[in-house]
């Protein structure tokens, strides 16, 4: 099973002709490809599958979604890592 966390864009650049992003998941940082997604941009909220960004979200669908996350133990909002699920 594949979960998609919203992350921030913090940042995007050019790799090789294809547009990329450093995405900050509360704390955790990762690259991303944004082929999927041409419109975001820095600020954005995006779902990352697989390294891709698949879809943008607004702020506030982003905070809903991590608020769940947190509960269900999923995601640790203060750290941005990944919780365990029992």
């Amino acid at each position: 099973m594949c979960l998609g966390v919203p992350g921030r864009i913090t940042q995007t650049h050019m790799d090789r002709g294809t547009p990329m992003a450093t995405v900050d998941f509360g704390g955790v940082t990762k690259d991303v490809c944004l082929a999927f997604v041409p419109g975001s941009r820095v600020g954005d909220y995006v779902i990352i599958h697989a390294g891709f960004a698949i879809t943008v979200l607004d702020e506030e669908a982003a905070h809903a979604s991590l608020d769940l996350f947190e509960e269900i133990g999923i995601v640790d909002s203060e750290s941005g890592a990944e919780g365990s699920v029992s």
